[in-house]
């Protein structure tokens, strides 16, 4: 018998910084079994582990995207290029990017919520003649804590991008206030079939859905993300478990209809 919590070694291809405590590993994986919003569990023997959400999928690699804010974090970011980590995954459902095929799409992602949903915004990027439309709101508490700048230069072509932080010096040239904010002014052929999905902190989630129920878009046709809630991975330790859901298992993405009511 296999033992689930036996984790595998991975070596890191390279590494990314966004910001001085957030920075993307490029880890070595070889199997094609992974989508965006899943997660895998990273490990340092003697220190424990942590689950880190899927930032990007490649041939030959997977992202992980990890900020440097605790006793785990903080030894993973002692590690190098070339040097190798441990995981295991990956886990949880993740976003199925064909729910989106051919419809209106809508991505809301607050700070690092934008790692689990770069996936399918790289994916449309890639693909835009499979959507009808793509708008991306994304929003960061300042200038410094924006993430991948880059990739955000190169949606720019293919979708709807706006951009806000939380303030700005005057002429900075960025767009400033909550990603709420944003959202009563989108426009959509028709909100009744248009889809979306948010991510983020669970105060600007609460807000982000509510704003798109206010402008028309149906509960049916949302999708959020619980991965605060993520934990061990496969739903032994009971930490993710809401009422009788377990996020680990059953999430960590939710359609609205369900997700809205798993309050904790």
């Amino acid at each position: 018998m296999n033992n689930p919590y036996v984790p595998f070694h991975s070596t890191i291809l390279d590494i990314i910084k966004h910001t001085d405590i957030e920075y993307t590993f490029r880890m070595s994986y070889s199997k094609d079994d992974v989508k965006p919003g899943q997660f895998f569990e990273v490990s340092i023997p003697k220190y424990g582990e942590a689950p880190i959400s899927v930032s990007g999928i490649g041939e030959g690699f997977i992202d992980l995207t990890i900020r440097k804010v605790g006793k785990v974090t903080n030894e993973i970011f002692e590690n190098y290029k070339g040097d190798s980590l441990l995981l295991r995954g990956p886990y949880g459902n993740g976003f199925d990017v064909n729910l989106y095929k051919g419809k209106e799409l809508v991505i809301v992602a607050g700070g690092t919520g934008l790692s689990p949903v770069r996936g399918v915004v790289e994916y449309f990027h890639n693909h835009p003649e499979e959507c009808k439309s793509m708008t991306l709101i994304c929003g960061f508490k300042s200038i410094e804590d924006i993430l991948f700048k880059d990739d955000i230069e190169a949606w720019k072509q293919t979708m709807n991008v706006i951009l806000t932080v939380d303030s700005a010096p005057e002429g900075s040239g960025y767009q400033t206030g909550l990603v709420t904010k944003y959202i009563p002014e989108l426009n959509m052929e028709d909100m009744k079939t248009a889809t979306a999905i948010v991510v983020g902190p669970p105060a600007m989630m609460r807000f982000s859905t509510m704003g798109l129920s206010d402008v028309g878009f149906l509960d049916e046709n949302i999708w959020i993300s619980h991965e605060r809630k993520m934990c061990c991975g496969i739903g032994k330790c009971g930490h993710c478990r809401i009422n009788d859901v377990y996020v680990c298992l059953d999430g960590p993405v939710f359609n609205y209809v369900e997700g809205k009511d798993l309050i904790d």
